[in-house]
């Protein structure tokens, strides 16, 4: 991390007051810049990209694991604490599902619902003439 952040400020500020103040050396530095990647970044980064299409195409909605399952069937060796870790590199969280009110069809089973006796009309001449009740019920699931 050290070495990337002065290889991305080195155009503003001199390598030498970089490596300085981070407490890196110079020669580590230019060695980082010029050695290959190792077989392991290398294969991160076939994974990534099969990762970050398959939750692309998923709407953004998959999670490693369903990710993980669609990098196995496109031909990629890697276990799910790797998706894991790689997705959470590239900042790629699952949208959560929605889980709203079941909609309504609009169908009444007949006899289900009372008549609608008052029709908006609440005053009444006297005391006791009309009652109006609400029952509301909340199931714990």
């Amino acid at each position: 991390m050290r070495f990337g952040f002065v290889a991305k400020h080195r155009a503003t500020w001199p390598v030498r007051w970089l490596c300085e103040a981070l407490g890196v050396s110079r020669s580590g530095f230019h060695g980082w810049l010029t050695r290959p990647r190792g077989a392991r970044g290398q294969s991160d980064e076939e994974l990534t990209t099969k990762m970050h299409a398959s939750f692309v195409a998923s709407s953004r909605v998959y999670g490693a694991g369903r990710v993980w399952h669609d990098v196995l069937a496109d031909g990629g060796t890697c276990g799910l604490h790797r998706i894991e870790r790689l997705m959470r590199a590239q900042a790629l969280r699952a949208r959560p599902r929605r889980h709203g009110l079941p909609t309504d069809t609009g169908t009444r089973v007949a006899g289900a619902m009372a008549a609608n006796v008052l029709d908006r009309q609440f005053t009444a001449d006297a005391a006791n003439q009309k009652w109006v009740a609400d029952f509301t019920q909340h199931l714990d699931r």
